[in-house]
Order: C-alpha cells, then structure tokens, then sequence
C-alpha cells in the first residue's frame, strides 16, 4: 500500500473515532441534564428498573428548653408579670411574634397615657407602672426614647425572642379535666425549631396568638351591642406625630380667648403646658377623604422640643389578626394624617409650621376577641364598687366604648368610682395554666370600656407574677383558697406598696333591682341617661 492510502485510512479513522467521542459526549451531556424522553433499557428480567429514591432528610430535632413562666408577646401590661415573676425567683421566658418588642407602647407609639383616678380624683396607679406615670405626668418620659429606657429596664436579665412563628402547640388533660399546656414549639429567625416547656403560659398579645389556638369560647362583643351581624371591634388608632409647632404660643393663644370664644372657635376643652384634650369643635371641621377613618377630639401631649404626638385619629373595621388588614389601616392613615396636618395648621394658633415627625410602625390596637375566663367582669362589678376575695388590682376608668363603624364616636356607659379586679378575670376557663395579660382580660364587651386601660391589667399582671413566684409550685393557682390571699395581699403590700384590701368604693347602682342590674349588663341600660330617669 503507498504512502497516500495509508495517510487516507488513517485520516479516516480519525475522523471515525472523533465522530464517536462527540456522539459519547452529547448522550452523556443529555443523561445528566435530565431523563430522557425514551423508556428506561428493560433489565435482563424484562421489566423497567426503578429509579433509585431520593435520600429522605433526616429530621432535625427541636432544641429543648424549660422555662417556669413563658410569656406569648412583648406587650407592656404582660411584662410587668414576667418582671415580677422573675424578680421572686423564677425561670421566664418572653416570645414574641412581631419582629420588634414593645408592642402598643414602643412599636404603636402610643405614648399618652390615660391615668386612672376614683371619682374623687385621687390616683389609683400602684406597682411599677407608677413610675412610668408620675414621669409622663412630669414631663420625664414624654419621647419614644425614654419609653424605650423605661421598658429596657423593665425587661432586664428577661430575654426576648422577636420575630418568631408559632409551630405547634401541645396540650394534656390536667387537673380536674381541663386542659394544660405542656410544651410549645417555634421557629426562631435563623430556621432552627425550638420546643419549650413551662410550668404557666402568658397571653400577652393584642391579638391572642396564642389563646386563639386553644378551646377557647368567645364572648358576644360590640356587635351584639349594636346590632351588627358581623364581628366589628373599637376602632384601632393611629398616633399622629408632628414637629415644629410652638407649643408656648399655642396655649397661651387659646387660654386668652374667653370661654365662648374658646367654645365657638374649638367646641370646648382645655389646653396646658403639656396637654391638649377634646378641641371636639376644631377636629369635627376635618372632612375624611374615606369612611373608614374619623378624627375624634384630642388627646395631644407636649413632648417637649416642638414635637406633639396625638391619639384621635381613628380607623374602622381593622382585624388585628390579620396582617393584610392592618397593612391597609396604616396605608389608609400615612394617607389620611398629611391632610389632617393641612387642617390643624389652618386651625391652631402656634401651629402654621408644624411638619409631619414621622408615623408609627404599628396601629394602636384597642380590641380583639374577648374569651371566657374563669370570671367574667360585668359593667354591675365596676359600677357597684365590688371588691373580690382574689383581687390582683384596684381599677377605675369611665366605661368608655371607642367608636366603630356602627357608632363613629363610641359612647360611655357610665362612670365607676374604683373596683376590684380578681385573678379569675386573667384566668383562660377550661385550662389550668394560662394567663390572660393586658387587653385579653376576661370582661364583657361594655366592660371592657373601663377593664382594658392599661394600669388596671398591668397592676393585676404585676400581681399575679408575685402570686407565681410566691406559690413556686407548691400550689398551683387554681388551688387557692379564699384562706390563701390575706398572706398574699399582705406580701404584695409590704414588699411591693401595693394595696388589694380594704378599699371601698362608692356604689352607684345600690337599691337597684336584679332586672335593672341584667339590663344594664346587657346594654339595655346607658347609665348616664338611665339614672337621670331613674332620679
């Protein structure tokens, strides 16, 4: 053979095998990218062969924990029971669901605070919320930042887990056929799932985020008051925030003005150094753009440096459970609040500079679902002074029912002097271990008016975190005997300063007959019109 045809067999041999690489290459490429569309190769049997299964991963277990108290949500009234649960000595534990702590007071802003007094004016503020309402009075705690000191301080050494998501809670029969909570699990911001254990659980949301995922039985709220088919709760507010107005200028203005000057140009109310209330006459003028919110009369405070914050503006027919809701109010109200900064400064002496100081990053939530409790308070208990065996505070507040979009302005229902609150009240019916903090307390919806504002359950959350850290096990609370509580009352008194007996209230309903009593808890009855009739 000559040189030309070996050179010619060998080049096309070459050209045979580089065909053959790039056909290997392209069915190795497909195979990895995928199955293809042909029908697996039959085995030597005749039958298809089964894909090999996925590895299946194997759980992680939850990390364990224990706690004596574990407290569900970052809400002020609640910390105070994990403060003094822990200062007695026990193990507590605070999760919250919201990214940030602080709940209506830090992340609402909601930093007017209503004071509560007797009708004779004297204070009824005990415990260590008194010292957050002598500064707001003083002028000392008046800016977020010192709010934020205070609750710092508050929950030091007691840790907050923000930003969780609730996975599972487990329940066992416990004493008597109720239930009990045993364990819960969450999932923290990094993935990781954790399980806890306690002794007693904390409902410490606005929202019940816990309690609502127990048997629990919900109590007729405002809806049945007026008349509604659907669940409508008090209207949520949204603090107003504004800068640059010249507070000096502003009272001074409107305290020159004579009593029918000041009636005729602002409808009424009263101007300070520090406060500003009602002006009903001036925030009626505000036409809304929408009739999901209202701007009722004023309850302003000075935070000193031109800055003001408001509790007035209104907005209707918000779930708080719902985050969808909630974003559109506070899309309604970042809306809403410019135009009503339009209208004060046309309408205020001393605030033709004021500027918008930002907005709150929450709503301030005055209601949700009310549950039964062991004892549920009824308009009688707070208008006739009553006084319990177990009491765990000392309220009073007019019964005021915030305005829904049934009754924009809401109405009060009378005006109580001082009366008990007792343990019962925070106390989830059918359960031994949880405790309802704050707004979640155990009242009829026209109770709440007055049960729900916040020295009256932070005073009782208060006490009740002394009971625990009092009892430490040996006795669980339920098994307290009326016995038990002079030793307890008289523990909070000596070592707190704070007084659960011997109070007596002024009765506004004595003499009246068991049906005035039923129609006046039912709402049959509007104390204020009713006992000018009854005169």
């Amino acid at each position: 053979m000559s040189n030309r045809h070996i050179f010619r067999a060998l080049a096309a041999l070459f050209l045979l095998l580089l065909a053959a690489a790039a056909v290997y290459q392209w069915s190795g490429t497909r195979e990895a990218s995928g199955p293809s569309d042909a029908p697996p190769a039959p085995t030597a049997a005749g039958s298809s062969a089964k894909p090999n299964p996925s590895p299946v991963p194997t759980p992680v277990p939850a990390v364990e924990e224990t706690a004596d108290v574990v407290v569900v949500g970052s809400e002020l009234e609640g910390m105070y029971l994990a403060r003094a649960a822990a200062d007695e000595g026990l193990k507590v534990k605070v999760i919250d669901l919201r990214e940030k702590p602080g709940g209506q007071l830090l992340q609402g802003e909601m930093l007017f605070l209503d004071e509560t007094r007797d009708e004779s004016g004297k204070l009824l503020v005990q415990g260590r919320a008194k010292e957050l309402f002598d500064g707001f009075r003083s002028g000392k705690i008046r800016k977020l930042a010192e709010f934020t000191a205070y609750y710092d301080k508050l929950h030091q050494g007691i840790p907050i887990e923000s930003g969780v998501v609730l996975d599972k809670v487990e329940s066992v029969t416990g004493a008597g056929g109720r239930d009990a909570i045993r364990s819960l699990t969450y999932r923290k911001k990094d993935g990781t799932l954790h399980r806890v254990t306690a002794s007693y659980w904390v409902e410490n949301t606005d929202y019940a985020a816990l309690a609502s995922q127990l048997k629990v039985t919900r109590l007729p709220g405002l809806e049945k008051f007026y008349g509604q088919d659907e669940i409508e709760y008090m209207s949520a507010g949204m603090m107003m925030k504004f800068k640059n107005v010249d507070w000096t200028r502003f009272n001074t203005q409107f305290n020159a003005l004579s009593g029918a000057d000041r009636s005729k140009k602002f409808g009424g109310g009263n101007v300070n150094g520090s406060f500003a209330i009602g002006l009903s006459g001036m925030t009626n003028a505000y036409k809304p753009t929408n009739d999901r919110v209202f701007l009722r009369g004023l309850n302003a405070v000075s935070q000193r440096d031109g800055e003001v914050i408001i509790n007035a503006f209104l907005i209707y027919t918000v779930d708080p459970s719902d985050s969808r809701s909630v974003a559109e109010a506070m899309d309604l109200g970042k809306k809403e609040i410019p135009l009503i900064l339009q209208h004060f400064r046309k309408s205020l002496p001393g605030w033709e500079n004021a500027e918008l100081n930002g907005f709150p990053n929450y709503l301030y939530i005055r209601e949700y679902n009310h549950y039964e409790t062991d004892y549920v308070l009824k308009v009688s208990d707070a208008l006739g002074a009553r006084m319990f065996p177990d009491n765990v505070s000392i309220a009073g507040y007019p019964l005021d029912l915030q305005g829904t979009s049934a009754n924009k302005w809401g109405i009060e229902m009378g005006r109580p002097d001082k009366y008990g609150m007792p343990l019962r009240s925070f106390q989830l019916k059918n359960y031994d271990n949880v405790i309802l903090a704050g707004k979640n307390v155990g009242s009829s919806a026209i109770a709440y008016g007055s049960a729900r504002i916040q020295p009256n359950t932070a005073l009782a959350a208060e006490s009740i975190g002394v009971i625990l850290g009092q009892l430490k096990g040996k006795k669980s609370l339920r098994e307290l005997k009326e016995e038990d509580w002079p030793a307890l009352h008289q523990y909070l008194a000596s070592k707190y300063g704070i007084t659960l007996t011997g109070v007596k209230g002024h009765n506004k309903i004595a003499g009246w007959t068991d049906e005035e009593i039923r129609k006046l808890d039912s709402g049959e009855i509007i104390y204020p019109s009713y006992v000018n009739k009854r005169k």
